[in-house]
């Protein structure tokens, strides 16, 4: 994967946009002309780096940042004194950043799962495999070199929608791990389908008490509306999203993929360690 795509995809460049936005509102504050100049450009690239990350930020958190950038803008192109507004702006960046960064990085403790290690995984064609007949998918690896019981119910071109129709009538362990929605977003599902579908089927998952893990979707520019819908939830249900940087990491690997989106043997390999990694002390700490 080019770095390039990865650092928007995955987010990170509503950080680097964020710092470069930072460093410019702070240097439109200096005495000198050249500096005031470049800073107004370094904020237009920090705005449009920001912009195409998709970073699903709050509504009202987006509404408070573009207000106080409007009057920013306001008083650099009336006046040429020293801005109070250049600091709250930087401010404001910065908590937003620090928001952000919570949700790239999984919770330090999470719930415990008793009984006999289960894991029921609900995937499209990225966990259902395609393209490579004789390959092991992610999920049999993980019954294979793991004491699991894996209940795996993912299939080529499942939706939000078509996966609760899949699994009405399955059993489901008490974890469940949810790999879907890429379908949804580069597909025709209007974002108010996919909530609708989403939570429906989260809806259906946390019954029983159950515990439910799902990626976050890696997003492609200006689809945050997608990204806020699993946030919000996700918080609703009490699913632990899973940072898209893990999904990430595998497609980006090496060989890991064959056509970008699709695992390889290897990204197969790759997604069972990334996945045991993740659920593996869930079960050790019943």
């Amino acid at each position: 994967m080019n770095w390039l795509v990865y650092h928007i995809v995955s987010g990170q460049s509503f950080f680097s946009g964020g710092v470069l936005i930072v460093a410019s509102v702070l240097a439109a504050n200096s005495t000198q002309r050249r500096i005031r100049r470049a800073s107004i450009l370094g904020f237009l690239l920090g705005a449009i780096i920001v912009a195409f990350s998709s970073t699903p930020l709050p509504y009202w958190g987006y509404g408070i940042i573009g207000v106080t950038t409007v009057v920013w803008i306001i008083s650099q192109c009336t006046t040429s004194k020293r801005q109070p507004g250049s600091y709250t702006l930087a401010v404001m960046f910065i908590v937003a950043m620090a928001w952000e960064a919570t949700f790239h990085f999984l919770p330090a403790s999470m719930s415990s799962v008793v009984g006999r290690p289960a894991l029921t995984i609900i995937g499209d064609s990225v966990t259902a495999g395609l393209g490579e007949n004789e390959a092991e998918t992610w999920p049999f690896i993980l019954w294979r070199t793991h004491a699991v019981d894996v209940h795996d119910y993912s299939h080529v071109g499942e939706t939000a929608s078509s996966a609760l129709q899949r699994i009405s009538d399955k059993p489901l362990s008490p974890l469940v791990l949810i790999e879907i929605g890429g379908n949804d977003v580069l597909g025709s599902t209007t974002s108010a389908q996919f909530e609708n579908d989403l939570e429906a089927l989260l809806d259906y998952l946390a019954q029983d008490n159950r515990q439910v893990l799902m990626f976050e979707l890696p997003l492609p520019p200006f689809y945050n509306e997608f990204g806020r819908i699993q946030r919000r939830l996700a918080s609703r249900y009490g699913v632990l999203l899973i940072p898209k940087r893990y999904f990430l990491d595998v497609l980006a690997g090496d060989a890991s993929t064959l056509d970008t989106i699709h695992l390889s043997q290897k990204g197969h390999q790759q997604m069972a360690e990334t996945v045991w990694q993740i659920v593996e002390p869930m079960y050790r700490l019943r």
